[in-house]
């Protein structure tokens, strides 16, 4: 079977594989069901990437039902290290206004449901003081810079469970009382999966709305069409970030499990 060295988890907005040459279409099975999709492999830059859309093709999968376990496991059995992971958030903070693209460092989880971890049966207690790979986030920084494109690097990720956007009573208590930056339904647990099995994981969130803490209600054609208007940047953001992309890996995701057994 093909390998991979990057993975990118595509978003709401990020469909496809576009960016990549010499691609081929990989089915893999997983000891937790089929992952969203096909995954395609091919190569950028002399890097080999993987791609898998986090929904499917036809968006058939819901944030909650996202086949998250599936997805990471399939991106680690194929070799990849490093994923990338676009997606839509609406904004908490007034600074951040529809189009703005954060690399968050932090989050909060308010999911409800979901299978959060690789180790149902085992103690495995891994650390998420710092859930994303500072070593990917000062790649993609540098790749803002050289492209011209204006990213805040930091901020508190506001993760609920979806499908339905928030009310207003929630969307104040995440923005005032919890001084959340950005909300979405995606991230958790993709993140902290791809912790425990020791992958680097990068956001690139990209404001679509400002939630319904303003006046006006979010609706799913307004995340569409923003995301339409802000996903040449993301490519372009995610293509500098695969070639510049440190070939070792000096990070405290490869050894997330050293210590986390009891």
């Amino acid at each position: 079977m093909a390998t991979a060295e990057i993975g990118i988890i595509g978003g709401t907005g990020v469909y496809d594989a576009s960016l990549m040459g010499g691609q081929e279409e990989v089915q893999v099975d997983t000891p937790f069901g089929k992952p969203s999709d096909a995954i395609t492999i091919g190569s950028f830059n002399g890097r080999r990437v993987a791609f898998i859309p986090r929904h499917g093709r036809q968006h058939s999968f819901p944030p909650h039902s996202v086949p998250y376990k599936a997805n990471i496991w399939a991106m680690k059995s194929l070799g990849v290290t490093r994923i990338i992971a676009p997606s839509a958030v609406g904004s908490l903070n007034r600074e951040l206004a529809p189009g703005s693209i954060v690399l968050p460092d932090q989050f909060v989880d308010f999911t409800k449901g979901r299978e959060y971890s690789f180790y149902d049966d085992e103690a495995v207690h891994i650390s998420l003081a710092d859930p994303f790979c500072d070593e990917l986030a000062e790649t993609a920084e540098g790749s803002a810079r050289h492209l011209g494109i204006p990213i805040r690097r930091g901020g508190t990720y506001v993760s609920v469970e979806g499908p339905r956007f928030s009310t207003r009573a929630e969307s104040r208590f995440f923005k005032d009382v919890l001084k959340g930056d950005i909300i979405g339904m995606t991230l958790v647990p993709e993140v902290s999966l791809a912790r425990e099995a020791e992958l680097c994981y990068l956001t690139i969130a990209t404001v679509t709305d400002y939630d319904v803490w303003e006046e006006k209600p979010v609706s799913a054609d307004d995340v569409s069409a923003a995301m339409g208007r802000s996903s040449e940047q993301v490519r372009k953001l995610i293509g500098d970030i695969i070639t510049n992309a440190p070939n070792a890996r000096n990070c405290i995701c490869k050894d997330a499990l050293k210590g986390a057994r009891l």
